[in-house]
């Protein structure tokens, strides 16, 4: 996906450098019936208490039904479109089962309008099919990998994302995480081949931040320009630094102290840390 850049004839275009969507086959509209209403939250929980901060406003969205079961076994599927979905960073693909259902699923690298893609235990390990980890040979890239056999990818699933196979044994696959954590995964779980598309979403520059504003997400203080009562590291005579080690609005250390549970179960399954 090449980027777009622009004349600089405003202040907000000079650094701006967006997605020229040219790898896309569809218009804006996406199949009716995979998509539902999403009501923004606005980083509120069921209570109306704010529990992600910085979030509201925004172009209204609908939501689009990914397949990431890749239930539909044995049953080959031709890839009709690929697609926008303003809620991700990468691309999605439609597949036109034989049976006629549709269903989205996340697009990789190099997949094209006319391939045909299988979910099975014994399948092809090639780009676009989904298969247990033991049947992926080891060192070939993967996304979309399950935790738990049947539950669905939660794993690897941003743009330009892949995991790699290092080693099977005793029934846990060893994957290298893109984060360089390496993590233990049951042999059973399914993952997809190849890696996800939309390889150049990290180089986006937004230009202004009016362009922030229409993605849903609000400006953000600094929490040494508040005043005491709103924040640790706020107040002093002054332009002040804070006068004590980075923390968050509620008195934790933001900047290198470990804030991760040693007592969480899923510490067993980590063989290596992330740099």
């Amino acid at each position: 996906m090449p980027l777009k850049s622009h004349r600089p004839l405003t202040p907000s275009s000079r650094y701006t450098e967006l997605a020229d969507f040219s790898e896309l086959t569809r218009g804006k509209r996406p199949e009716k019936k995979l998509v539902v209403a999403q009501k923004s939250k606005a980083g509120r929980n069921m209570y109306g208490r704010v529990t992600v901060r910085h979030r509201g406003g925004g172009h209204k969205r609908f939501l689009r039904l990914i397949d990431f079961k890749r239930d539909k076994r044995d049953i080959p599927a031709t890839v009709t479109a690929i697609e926008y979905d303003p809620n991700r960073s990468a691309r999605l693909a439609l597949l036109t089962y034989k049976d006629g259902e549709k269903r989205y699923i996340l697009a990789t690298l190099n997949m094209k309008v006319g391939q045909v893609l299988v979910a099975g235990a014994s399948v092809e390990p090639t780009e676009g099919n989904a298969l247990p980890l033991n049947r992926i040979p080891a060192g070939m890239p993967v996304h979309n990998i399950e935790l738990y056999p049947g539950k669905g990818a939660q794993l690897v699933r941003g743009a330009g994302g892949s995991a790699e196979i290092m080693a099977i044994e005793a029934g846990f696959a060893q994957i290298r995480l893109p984060s360089g954590e390496i993590r233990l995964v049951r042999e059973n779980c399914f993952a997809t081949v190849g890696q996800v598309g939309n390889l150049e979403h990290q180089n986006i520059s937004l230009g202004k931040a009016g362009r922030k504003r229409w993605l849903g997400i609000r400006p953000t203080v600094r929490g040494v320009a508040m005043n005491p009562i709103d924040h640790v590291m706020g107040g002093g005579e002054g332009r002040s630094s804070g006068g004590g080690h980075p923390r968050s609005p509620w008195g934790k250390l933001a900047k290198g102290k470990k804030t991760r549970d040693p007592r969480k179960t899923s510490d067993r399954f980590i063989v290596q840390r992330r740099k």
